[in-house]
């Protein structure tokens, strides 16, 4: 494992960009990409581009590096683009989901990567616009498609869905021991009108749970609210087939970042990374092989969590969890490390 690095030079520069939100871990993440994007060529892919603070600290931090960045939020792209239009030609911008990530690479010309960053959740975008939907502490239309041009948004999840469905959804992505209450009031109330707000949804589930639930946890709403946000945008599925995506595209010695604010994120990245830092040979034998030798090596004793400062500065940060890992072993078919990217500007 890594001991901790900082890089002053790097933070200070990152961090004149973010006062439209603030990068979660920024420090952190950049230490641990620093390795591998201080070489000439390198390109890095922040997959979840968000309002491009993590994309704007690494283009400022490595002045060598090149910056491929996905969203499927056409809003994020944008605003992230203005915000990134000083780095012209080194920042290229796709509308697309992460886990679509072999396809970018492939038309962009680069098919394998120094890093790779994936800041998991919803991005402060999403939360601070009402019109969203994914904040339960203020009303707004049930929608929370982080591309809203397409899909099915959260008030014809709950509208639709049938009840044992929606108790899946709920124990599933929200990990809601209080499902079976929650949608047998959203399953009375949806009879009598249709859900089309927020605030009528966490009124439903303020009445259906029992006074002991209520006084603890926080908001007793925000676990449906994930649960359904996960369902509309699929980010588990999305997630799991992007994770081993990204391994496979990065080069040796390439480095891989992952920042998770929920329980069953952070297991997934987990179980990947471990995987790709676990040898794969049959028991017993006495040399390992090199097909079977692990591909990564892990960078992070665990998650690592934001420090009391950062979640004091920024109370977003304080679920974050962070792993990363390193390739130590390339493909079979020795592909070459880095491709051409070009062009600014959403793809």
């Amino acid at each position: 494992m890594e001991g901790r690095k900082t890089h002053p030079q790097r933070d200070d520069q990152a961090a004149e960009g973010g006062a439209r939100h603030v990068p979660v871990m920024l420090r952190r993440c950049l230490d641990l990409l620093a390795p591998a994007l201080e070489r000439p060529g390198a390109v890095v892919v922040d997959c979840t581009l968000g309002m491009g603070g993590h994309s704007e600290a690494l283009l400022r931090a490595f002045p060598a590096a090149r910056l491929i960045a996905l969203d499927r939020d056409r809003d994020a792209l944008r605003l992230a683009g203005e915000r990134l239009a000083p780095y012209g030609e080194r920042a290229t911008l796709v509308h697309a989901v992460y886990d679509e990530l072999p396809d970018v690479l492939d038309r962009l010309g680069a098919p394998l990567v120094q890093g790779v960053l994936f800041d998991l959740g919803v991005s402060s975008l999403q939360l601070d616009e009402a019109d969203r939907g994914f904040a339960y502490a203020q009303d707004a239309p049930l929608d929370m498609r982080m591309d809203q041009t397409t899909g099915t948004a959260a008030a014809e999840v709950l509208n639709t869905y049938p009840p044992g469905e929606l108790v899946r959804v709920l124990r599933a992505y929200g990990e809601e021991q209080q499902a079976r209450r929650i949608v047998s009031a959203i399953v009375r109330e949806r009879a009598k009108e249709p859900f089309t707000t927020s605030a009528r949804l966490v009124e439903v589930i303020r009445g259906a749970l029992p006074q002991a639930v209520k006084r603890t946890g926080g908001n007793p709403a925000k676990r449906t609210f994930q649960a359904l946000r996960i369902e509309v945008n699929g980010e588990l599925a999305v997630l799991e087939r992007a994770l081993p995506a990204a391994v496979d595209a990065l080069a040796v010695d390439g480095r891989i970042a992952v920042l998770a604010y929920h329980s069953l994120e952070d297991r997934l990245v987990k179980r990947v990374l471990a995987a790709g830092a676990a040898n794969t040979a049959p028991p017993g034998l006495p040399v390992v092989p090199e097909q079977y030798q692990p591909r990564l090596q892990l960078l992070t004793r665990g998650a690592e969590l934001p420090t009391e400062e950062e979640i004091a500065a920024n109370r977003r940060a304080a679920p974050a969890r962070l792993r990363a890992a390193r390739r130590v072993r390339g493909p079979a078919n020795g592909a070459a490390a880095v491709g051409g990217v070009g062009g600014r500007g959403a793809v």
